[in-house]
């Protein structure tokens, strides 16, 4: 028997219709079905049905690839880049992911600790990147940026990305960072509105380490964590991010060329 946890949006499921369809579907093949809100889910299950867009899957892609879970992306959302199904077709690819008949795509992650007068303050694991920024109606911030130990820039700006090759077609693209396919193993840093005009992304391996100190004593500086998670930064922190141990493991029924997705997805958010 399968053990399938469900995980569903319901911004974007608001009568629940659609999430009680998927159970009932799944309850009627013989699946066990998880919709705990805890980390029972993640420990039970064989793999994760995630009803929503890519916000919802980058929530659950930290916490699967604690416990090595296997993530299918359902879009509810609008562009989707990380879903791997449209609602048309959740049936059909729930049936062959429950048959077992789809590949893992295994995906960087980042690992980002926040150092505050030589300790460690907070430590996260993202998919997608981790940003530095000022806030709405703060000056421009300095961060003094090294790679292994070796001095970059202090860049002065509205903020830093640093962004996994499965970040680079998220905030990073927006800041005109680089497109990466998501199998090549690096880490984009790109400057937020940089105040100069020589300032651009950098690309650096997947074991560097980047260490960001803060320069600025603004109270409005916030570290955030693929979008989802905040921390308020102050001068003489120092922000850590180099490769993390663990994985998001996404399901993909059809492996469809990246280059055809990126086309499709990129079309799309211009009309």
């Amino acid at each position: 028997m399968k053990r399938v946890g469900i995980v569903a949006n319901s911004q974007k499921d608001k009568d629940g219709k659609i999430t009680m369809s998927c159970i009932n579907w799944l309850q009627k093949e013989g699946c066990l079905v998880i919709t705990a809100d805890d980390e029972s889910l993640y420990l039970k299950s064989d793999f994760i049905v995630v009803l929503g867009g890519d916000g919802t899957i980058l929530n659950v892609a930290r916490k699967a690839s604690v416990f090595e879970k296997p993530i299918l992306g359902i879009n509810m959302g609008r562009l989707g880049f990380l879903a791997e199904v449209e609602l048309k077709d959740m049936y059909r690819s729930l049936k062959m992911a429950i048959e077992g008949n789809y590949t893992i795509d295994s995906r960087m992650m980042l690992e980002c600790k926040l150092m505050r007068k030589g300790r460690i303050l907070q430590e996260y694991h993202s998919l997608n990147d981790v940003v530095i920024t000022r806030g709405a109606f703060s000056r421009v911030i300095r961060l003094k940026t090294y790679v292994d130990g070796e001095f970059v820039n202090t860049y002065s700006a509205d903020g830093l990305i640093i962004s996994s090759p499965t970040g680079s077609t998220a905030y990073s693209l927006s800041a005109g960072g680089p497109i990466v396919r998501p199998d090549v193993p690096l880490i984009i840093v790109t400057p937020i509105c940089p105040h100069s005009l020589h300032n651009r992304s950098i690309i650096v391996s997947a074991d560097s380490r980047i260490d960001v100190d803060i320069l600025d004593s603004n109270l409005d500086i916030m570290l955030t964590i693929d979008g989802q998670i905040g921390y308020k930064l102050t001068k003489g922190d120092v922000v850590t991010i180099n490769r993390s141990k663990y994985q998001s493991k996404l399901i993909r029924i059809e492996k469809r060329p990246f280059f055809e997705v990126l086309r499709s997805k990129l079309s799309e958010r211009n009309q």
